[in-house]
């Protein structure tokens, strides 16, 4: 395949695509952040539990 018509068909499939809005895009960030900062939370605590846990035990 020719780079030409590899970007030619690129071209014609994003066309295809179905792109959201602004406020969905906001709204699909902050859930994003959201479960990034949840899921460091819950990383965090289960890593000082832990921690604590091996200390008390050795």
């Amino acid at each position: 395949m020719k780079l030409t018509e590899y970007i030619r068909q690129t071209q014609v499939e994003m066309s295809h695509v179905n792109w959201p809005n602004r406020s969905q895009t906001i709204k699909f960030t902050i859930m994003v952040i959201a479960v990034s900062v949840a899921t460091a939370i819950l990383l965090g605590v289960a890593d000082f539990v832990f921690s604590k846990l091996l200390t008390l035990l050795f």
